[in-house]
């Protein structure tokens, strides 16, 4: 379907049709949509084990996840390194095809809608930094080497693994975080893998999901694609600003691995830190930013850390071949339009440093 298809009998043949349909329906949705969003953010589970909740389950450990999810990534590595099997539950999120991850069946998992969530004997954690560490800890011999007891080695995965998580909002704190510049860094992905999905499951965002700006975006991403990018001027300003802190987050990587001889965060020890590393670099080859952090003899050490990562078992496991057809599609579209088209390639990666 493209941008002058039928909707619903309306038709859209301009961003501001997509918007105005988008603004009807979502007065449409009117006080129900309020009371539900309210209700449900009564009940917003905090992170961490809940043994008050029971969820029905099979397997001592389960995983409901997402195939694109960043943290969804980050745990499945998680798990795949400390050998623990689980029953998987894949969820859809609307960059894979649906707003699953706020239907009725998934609400009841997790009341946040967000992916992924563990299970343990039919408890659930939530949050993946969190979830990661509870793994860790229930995972004898192979958790103990992921999460050193060593007060100075523990406090360095503890603080670069919370460099790279996602908490909260993510426009904040991403000079703290290299985990929330992202989503910022993804959005020319996001306007390649949405356009295989149909408007109708874009706008049904505004009936189910809390956030009502997320449709909104993705409609305006589908509607432009990525060499419309640069057209819409407060994303750039996301992507710009995302790009300059990963830099200097990056900075600072490239310092700690110089400092330590690498190949990993504390040295000579794969851990926690490493494993929530994995999946940030690999969201930035996604979305081809390769070269732009640490391409042409830049970073040198970030370079090497990330061939040691891409190299590991758990990462081709937990990531590379979990990427679904619809992802797969998005980077070599995504990578197709930067090699053609120099201006979105300039406008993209711009000039480190200076926005």
């Amino acid at each position: 379907m493209g941008p002058g298809d039928a909707i619903h009998g309306v038709s859209i043949t301009a961003p501001i049709g997509c918007l105005v349909w988008a603004s009807s329906l979502l007065l449409k949705a009117g006080a129900f949509e309020h009371w539900r969003v309210g209700k449900l953010s009564r009940k917003m589970p905090t992170g961490g084990l809940h043994t008050e909740i029971d969820l029905s389950y099979e397997q001592e450990w389960e995983l409901y996840h997402n195939s694109f999810s960043l943290c969804s990534k980050k745990l499945r590595v998680c798990m795949v390194e400390l050998g623990l099997a689980y029953r998987s539950h894949e969820i859809d999120l609307i960059e894979t095809g649906s707003y699953q991850n706020v239907g009725r069946e998934f609400l009841a998992v997790n009341p946040a809608g967000t992916v992924p969530v563990l299970v343990h004997r039919g408890h659930p954690v939530y949050e993946s930094h969190e979830q990661i560490v509870y793994a860790a800890e229930h995972a004898g011999a192979r958790g103990m080497g992921l999460l050193p007891s060593e007060p100075e080695l523990r406090e360095i995965v503890d603080d670069w693994t919370d460099r790279a998580s996602l908490v909260g909002n993510p426009l904040e704190s991403i000079d703290q975080r290299a985990g929330h510049c992202i989503p910022g860094l993804t959005l020319p992905l996001f306007a390649t893998t949405v356009a295989a999905i149909p408007y109708v499951e874009i706008f049904k965002g505004l009936f189910t999901h809390p956030n009502k700006e997320r449709p909104l975006i993705f409609a305006a991403l589908k509607f432009f694609g990525v060499r419309g990018l640069p057209k819409l001027g407060p994303m750039m300003k996301i992507v710009a600003r995302s790009r300059d802190h990963m830099a200097r987050h990056l900075d600072a990587l490239e310092d700690h691995l110089a400092k330590n001889g690498g190949p990993w965060m504390v040295g000579e020890i794969f851990t926690l830190a490493d494993v929530s590393w994995v999946v940030v670099l690999d969201r930035l080859v996604e979305a081809d930013w390769e070269e732009v952090f640490w391409g042409a003899g830049q970073r040198p050490h970030v370079a090497a850390y990330w061939q040691e990562l891409a190299e590991r078992s758990s990462y081709r496991t937990a990531v590379l071949d979990a990427r679904c057809p619809n992802v797969r599609d998005g980077i070599a579209a995504l990578a197709e339009a930067k090699a053609g088209d120099r201006a979105l390639r300039a406008a993209l990666e711009g000039e480190l440093g200076t926005s």
